[in-house]
C-alpha cells in the first residue's frame, strides 16, 4: 500500500492540481493532508475535489475544525481529528492544529485527541500518526520553533510506524527517527511512502 502525504497547501489550486496528478500517476491507494489546506479558513474551494483517491486530513492553524469536516464531509474523505481509521492491518490516527496560534489546542488535549485515536487501531500491525504540528525534542525544532510535547508523549506512549506533520515550511523534507518511530516533515511538495 502506498499513499501521498502533503501539508501546507494554503488554498494553492495549482499545487493541488500538480499533487493530484502526482497520486493518479504513482497510483497511490489514498492522500494524507497533514493540516492547513486553507489559508485562515479562507481559499479552500476546489483543493480536496481534485484527488480521486480517499483523502484523511487533519486541521491546522489556519484551518477550523468546522472547515475541515466540512470539507470531510462533501468530498467523502476523512477528519482524523481524534479518530482512528482501519484499512486492512494498517491504521490512521490524528490529531491537528498546533500549540500555538489562532486555532491552538493545549499539550493535554493534543495527547487526549490522539489517545482516543489509537485506540481505534490498537490492533493494526502499521500505525501512522497524522499531526500537523512536529514533536518536542525533534530535529525540526533546530529552527526556531518549540514542537509539541503532548505529540512527543503520544509517540512515546502509542508508538507508531510514522508521524506525519508539516507547519514548518522551513523543515520541508527532514525525517529522523524517534525511538522506532520515522517522523517526516512531508511539506508542500509531498511525499509518496510505501506501508
Amino acid at each position: 500500500m502506498k499513499f501521498l502525504a502533503v501539508g501546507d497547501i494554503h488554498g494553492d489550486v495549482d499545487l493541488a492540481k500538480e499533487l493530484a496528478k502526482q497520486a493518479s500517476e504513482e497510483k497511490v491507494d489514498f492522500v494524507v493532508i497533514c493540516g492547513d489546506i486553507s489559508n485562515s479558513d479562507d481559499n479552500f474551494q476546489g483543493v480536496m475535489g481534485l484527488f480521486k483517491q480517499k483523502v484523511f486530513l487533519v486541521p491546522g492553524n489556519h484551518d477550523s475544525e468546522a472547515t475541515i469536516e466540512f470539507l470531510a464531509e462533501m468530498y467523502k474523505g476523512k477528519n482524523l481529528e481524534g479518530y482512528g481509521y482501519k484499512m486492512g492491518d494498517v491504521g490512521l490516527f490524528g490529531c491537528g492544529s498546533v500549540n500555538l496560534g489562532l486555532f491552538q489546542k493545549s499539550e493535554n488535549e493534543i495527547f487526549d485527541l490522539l489517545g482516543r485515536g489509537a485506540k481505534y487501531i490498537s490492533e493494526c500491525r502499521k500505525k501512522i500518526l497524522v499531526s500537523h504540528v512536529h514533536p518536542a525534542n525533534s530535529k525540526m525544532e533546530n529552527f526556531g520553533w518549540e514542537g509539541s510535547k503532548g505529540l512527543r508523549g503520544a509517540i512515546d506512549k502509542f508508538k507508531p510506524d510514522f508521524v506525519l506533520c508539516s507547519h514548518l515550511h522551513e523543515a520541508e523534507g527532514i525525517e529522523e527517527m524517534i525511538g522506532d518511530t520515522k517522523v517526516i516533515n512531508v511539506g508542500r511538495k509531498g511525499k509518496i511512502i510505501e506501508v
